[in-house]
């Protein structure tokens, strides 16, 4: 890489990230020498970004976090993507995460040029949240901890708490973290059971970093939607969903997830039938958001949840 600029970015990106990188794997990285490395180090030192190195078998180069930390430098494709995330960041299951979303988006708005605040607005707008957060609310430093690990391919260990509340303690080489709009799941390799496992993010407990570095494994699906999708399909059985909607099509449809598709049955009606692994307290609610007469034909377990949840809603105001 000899355009020097654009490797300075690029040396600024990878040390960005929360571990410690050996001169040699940077030199491969970006290739160039490890002569190189050290001179573009001490130009990044000298545009004021601390730089820590360490010597030894093991030792690196690492940013230093602190109040002497210049703004970070993001293209318009990195801006928009923040700009936008931090909008939608109150509907994500993130503990606290208004809040700081709102903070953080101020400070980055200030500083946006017009041509991308108007990129932002227009996406934003065009954008629905079909989908928010059902009260299993997750740490942010959690979140970063576990992106952290990700991100530097380290092993990391945490207590986890299964669905049953059978606390265990964890050891995993972390591969993705996936958000599916109600929940964050993690996808790793847990060294203790010797195979892959998805684990909800709201029962992780005080997760930190080993230190130790692995390469990543390669998954057992083609990708990560895939093996999440069969990860889920096993963790909790499937249900065949018949509802008939008193309502068009179209009007339904657009109050519905997008993996939830009616069908027109005549004018003014239309019937849902599709095979899912959401659970029934999920799927009670998102009909009711519906706001239009529904009745619901199977499963049965589905039936004799309406049943309950309309009693107890019925008891409330009688």
């Amino acid at each position: 890489m000899t355009d020097t600029p654009a490797r300075l970015l690029n040396l600024l990106s990878l040390l960005q990230t929360p571990r410690e990188w050996p001169g040699s794997e940077l030199a491969d990285r970006l290739d160039v020498s490890p002569r190189t490395i050290r001179r573009d180090i001490d130009r990044l030192r000298d545009l004021g970004y601390p730089v820590e190195a360490t010597k030894g078998a093991l030792g690196g180069y690492r940013l230093v976090a602190g109040t002497a930390m210049p703004p970070l430098l993001l293209d318009d494709e990195e801006a928009v993507a923040i700009a936008v995330g931090l909008r939608a960041g109150a509907g994500h299951a993130i503990e606290g995460v208004e809040e700081a979303s709102v903070r953080a988006l101020a400070k980055l708005e200030q500083v946006l040029p017009s041509r991308l605040r108007h990129r932002v607005s227009t996406l934003q707008n065009a954008t629905i949240p079909l989908t928010r957060g059902d009260g299993a609310t997750v740490a942010p430093q959690t979140l970063t901890t576990l992106a952290g690990a990700v991100t530097g391919q380290e092993r990391l260990r945490f207590g986890y708490r299964a669905g049953d509340g059978a606390e265990t303690k964890r050891l995993v080489e972390p591969y993705r973290l996936v958000s599916t709009g109600r929940r964050w799941y993690l996808v790793a390799y847990d060294l203790g059971r010797d195979d892959w496992r998805t684990f909800r993010v709201d029962r992780v407990s005080d997760p930190f970093p080993t230190g130790a570095r692995y390469t990543p494994r390669e998954l057992p699906a083609g990708d990560v939607a895939e093996f999440m999708t069969r990860s889920m399909s096993r963790a909790q059985p499937e249900l065949e969903l018949d509802v008939t909607f008193e309502a068009p099509v179209e009007v339904v449809a657009a109050r519905l997830p997008a993996h939830l598709v009616p069908v027109a049955e005549g004018e003014g009606r239309c019937r849902l039938r599709v095979r899912t692994v959401d659970s029934a307290e999920w799927l009670v609610a998102r009909l009711a958001m519906v706001e239009v007469g529904f009745r619901v034909h199977g499963p049965e377990s589905l039936v004799g949840y309406v049943r309950e949840v309309a009693g107890r809603l019925g008891a409330s105001v009688g």
